[in-house]
């Protein structure tokens, strides 16, 4: 990355960013951190959806070499994988770690010196994978590793269910939004994420994050710096309703939007019982999602020239 270059969390003064950790707290106490608006109390031991308190839980951490080429580079993505999720997906490839709660308990200041480790060993950013629910501690652990010289830009790997008001809260602290988009359909979403308003939470969420940040922008080395990146996977049998999708990033979003459209669906967790997500998908179903793309105008397809 080049040397000028500062984060957008970096550019908040300490009472700014302060402020935010502040607010973000004070929502775990009626929980609304993501759609649905649990209303538990997690500072006093209630639980929702997402089976979390207000303390961080996490899986794993370290340099990731499999996300996408911008966020890789040449010395991988700092990945902090986060313990629990918000969406409750039959076929989650982490069920173990979102569905079963694979993982420990950590202080904001191991958080912290997790971020700046990755850091010293020369990753490209901080990966937050599935943070939603965990947005709070998060936010006070990055305050802390800021005081003490973190200055990689920092990525918001989400489901893509999101609380429109959390991603507000998160203007000035995000640098690369790379949410999935899981569903078009409210049906599919509520049977096989229990998430039926995921569609329109997830549309909202995409319009409010490029509002932010933009399309994707790199260094002269290919790096990310800002920007939003866009993950789909396609689903057996058009489960996921590729072709809404795409045409809402093309045509309310934008053309230049990054986009990894991705074939690597296998059956896990529960779906082998739920046909046809028993099986994986076809080749045909993969050339078709891509040639949506193009026809679309999609100009920035992921290992695909346009």
């Amino acid at each position: 990355m080049q040397d000028n270059f500062t984060p957008l969390y970096c550019l908040l003064s300490e009472s700014q960013l302060a402020e935010k950790v502040q607010i973000a707290r004070q929502m775990l106490k009626s929980c609304n951190l993501c759609p649905r608006n649990c209303g538990v109390d997690r500072t006093s031991g209630e639980k929702g959806f997402c089976r979390t308190l207000d303390r961080l839980i996490l899986s794993s951490w370290g340099p990731h070499f499999g996300e996408e080429r911008p966020l890789v580079g040449r010395f991988g993505s700092g990945t902090v994988f986060f313990t629990n999720c918000n969406l409750g997906c039959i076929f989650c490839q982490n069920w173990r770690i979102s569905h079963g709660g694979e993982g420990s308990e950590v202080s904001m200041e191991k958080l912290s010196d997790i971020m700046l480790e990755l850091q010293d060993m020369g990753c490209h950013n901080i990966n937050l994978v599935t943070p939603t629910h965990q947005v709070p501690m998060i936010l006070e652990a990055l305050l802390v590793a800021r005081q003490r010289g973190l200055k990689l830009p920092m990525v918001y790997n989400c489901g893509g269910y999101e609380s429109v008001d959390v991603i507000k809260l998160l203007d000035g602290v995000v640098d690369i939004y790379m949410p999935d988009f899981k569903y078009s359909d409210p049906k599919m979403a509520k049977k096989y994420s229990k998430a039926e308003d995921y569609p329109q939470a997830a549309k909202t969420a995409l319009r409010e994050m490029h509002r932010q940040v933009g399309d994707l922008v790199m260094d002269e080395t290919g790096v990310a710096r800002h920007g939003l990146l866009v993950r789909h996977l396609v689903l057996p049998a058009d489960i996921a309703g590729t072709k809404e999708i795409i045409r809402f990033i093309a045509e309310e979003i934008s053309k230049d939007t990054y986009i990894n459209i991705m074939d690597q669906y296998y059956p896990c967790y529960k779906a082998f019982e739920h046909p046809p997500l028993d099986r994986r998908i076809t080749s045909e179903e993969y050339a078709e999602a891509i040639e949506m793309a193009r026809k679309a105008g999609l100009r920035r397809i992921d290992g695909i020239t346009v």
